[in-house]
């Protein structure tokens, strides 16, 4: 039996055992975890219900041939884990719906079925599971378990008719990128070194308590702002500001409620982490928890399931998911857990990595063809940028400045202004004035003015896009191009603002997550540039796919867990595929480094 499955599994849970209190993982895998039933929809036949009494499931699952079926579902990461990790059933193909309505309805709407269902006409989603909670399949009488079972094949027959309706305008090339990421997490390959993630937690619990104490008793640096301030700027940390509502003036965002406070909480240096929650009154730093998550994991199985969200952001990238935020470790040589995530034994793990490929874009975008030849050329441009932000030959730049150069090349493509270049460099230790950061920054527009034009073209799409108009955007129409829906990408799917409002003095902001966001041309053009990192990342995800297992995909990099006596030839590979640029970017250079580990470290 081959074609498309739409399945839904029912599962025990009750007040204090469901997927609002632990994760997704540490549910299935929980010794209370137990299947109700299942519903299945072959094609376009009617669903069919199976309790899971005996045998049934086994029976009914055992029908199918997976290496030749799709499989369709509503959060897949929980249903096809259930499949591979109780039924040991791993389809060819697997289609989230969940996945599909973050990218075609935008990440702002609500992405449950039955939001979904309503959002677009599709039926009903029944109530009946509310009558389940806290009964296991022992408890159901004939009638409640009849009525459970027509609940289920309603979500099976609704989420079938979703999946039907996306796919009117979905692109079919993504729905391989929606199973990479999926099996991510229900085909796990990394495994995790338990003890030296003991040891680290211990080291942290040791660091942590001295940390603490120093900070607890020297509550006058706690309580006062300025030196609060001060003592994060000895740490090498421009402390975070806000307006202040109440002054409309530029104070310390110190408080609990402030994002750049609990930025700081995931800061690499610990003291860092553990000054600040010590000020807010957190007890454990995100180290400590973090370890303690990935050793429960480690413990349960040995190996680590990869939670990711597909389309998380509105740009197309990926977000961390299930309490663990793979996006976000550490790139440090000396970070721990990316010693403790591992090979199997026999493999190796290689991190490719596309080599500035957002800066790359932005001057193919923009036609600013000098730097595209240099990036082509395998020049340094961060030298070449220093050199004429400092007047003198490029042999002749030293190691602060290249990083300047790098900096600037790297940060201002989007219309940074001096003061954030200022405090950019600071938080590197790299200290300059106000004026002297705002002649670099002009510095690089002047050198590069194609870049300054791109913004104000597309100050001029947002400009279109408020009128219901098309627009053009950059000197690559097959790249992206506008029209009253939003910026279409390559892939097929659409960059948008949705509620794009102008106000009195010309400022745009738009609707993301249900609060007004503002937008302007640089903001715009840092959006495509990642759209399209993520266009291109993604295409490459699936060619290396097809030789080679991606366990993990960060940004612009890809891991791959690959068979040590291959590893030479599947690096070459890897850096190959992530240097041919796609059909629709012609003539943009692309570049790719990769290191090769036993561990995720050791591939830094």
């Amino acid at each position: 039996m081959t074609g498309i499955v739409t399945l839904d599994f029912e599962t025990f849970y009750s007040r204090e055992f469901s997927l609002s209190k632990i994760t997704t993982e540490e549910y299935i895998r929980d010794p209370r975890f137990e299947v109700i039933g299942v519903s299945t929809k072959i094609n376009k036949n009617k669903p069919q219900w199976f309790p899971n009494y005996s045998d049934d499931i086994e029976s009914h699952f055992s029908g199918f041939d997976w290496n030749k079926t799709i499989l369709v579902a509503h959060n897949a990461m929980f249903d096809a884990a259930i499949l591979a990790w109780q039924y040991n059933v791993h389809p060819k193909l697997i289609v989230d719906t969940m996945s599909m309505s973050r990218a075609v309805d935008g990440v702002g709407a609500k992405h449950s079925l039955k939001a979904c269902t309503e959002r677009h006409g599709l039926g009903v989603k029944g109530t009946e599971v509310l009558n389940a909670i806290g009964k296991q399949l022992r408890d159901f009488s004939e009638e409640e378990l009849a009525r459970y079972g027509r609940y289920c094949l309603n979500d099976a027959e609704i989420t079938h008719k979703l999946f039907a309706h996306y796919m009117q305008t979905f692109p079919y090339e993504e729905l391989w990128v929606i199973d990479l990421t999926i099996k991510m997490f229900t085909d796990p390959v990394l495994e995790l070194d338990i003890p030296l993630l003991e040891q680290h937690l211990g080291d942290i619990k040791l660091e942590k308590d001295k940390l603490m104490e120093i900070a607890d008793t020297n509550s006058e640096i706690l309580q006062s702002n300025p030196k609060f301030a001060e003592c994060l700027k000895q740490l090498g940390v421009v402390p975070p500001k806000k307006i202040s509502p109440r002054t409309n003036r530029k104070t310390f965002a110190f408080s609990k409620s402030d994002q750049g406070m609990m930025d700081l909480l995931e800061y690499p240096n610990m003291a860092v982490q553990t000054l600040v929650s010590a000020r807010i009154g957190v007890k454990s730093t995100l180290e400590e928890t973090r370890t303690e998550r990935f050793l429960s994991i480690g413990k349960r199985t040995g190996v680590l399931p990869v939670p990711l969200k597909y389309y998380a952001a509105h740009t197309g990238r990926w977000g961390g998911t299930d309490k663990i935020n793979l996006q976000n470790l550490p790139s440090r040589e000396s970070n721990v857990i990316k010693k403790c995530i591992v090979a199997p034994e026999g493999y190796v793990l290689i991190d490719a990595d596309s080599s500035q490929i957002e800066a790359r874009i932005l001057a193919w975008l923009a036609g600013q063809n000098d730097l595209v030849k240099a990036f082509a050329n395998k020049e340094d441009v961060y030298k070449i940028m220093a050199s004429e932000i400092y007047g003198k030959p490029q042999e002749e730049i030293s190691k602060e400045e290249r990083f300047v150069g790098k900096s600037v090349i790297l940060g201002s493509g989007y219309g940074m202004g001096k003061q954030r270049f200022q405090d950019q460099l600071s938080a590197f230790g790299v200290d300059i004035d106000l004026d002297e950061a705002d002649r670099i920054i002009k510095t690089y527009r002047s050198r590069y003015q194609y870049i300054p034009a791109l913004w104000r073209q597309a100050n001029r799409c947002l400009d279109a896009l408020h009128r219901d108009q098309s627009c053009k955007l950059g000197k690559h129409p097959k790249a992206i191009r506008l029209d009253e829906d939003g910026f279409y990408l390559p892939n097929g799917m659409l960059l948008t603002y949705p509620d794009l409002q102008i106000d009195s003095e010309d400022n745009y902001s738009y609707l993301s997550r249900n609060s007004e966001t503002k937008i302007y041309g640089g903001k715009v053009i840092e959006n495509v540039c990642q759209a399209l990192a993520r266009c291109i990342i993604s295409e490459q995800m699936v060619e290396v796919a097809k030789k080679y297992k991606v366990a993990l995909t960060v940004h612009d990099s890809i891991l791959c867990v690959v068979k040590t006596s291959e590893a030479g030839l599947a690096q070459k590979f890897i850096e190959r595929t992530m240097r041919i640029s796609p059909p629709w970017a012609k003539g943009l250079p692309l570049d790719c480094e990769s290191g090769v580990g036993e561990n995720y470290g050791e591939c830094e």
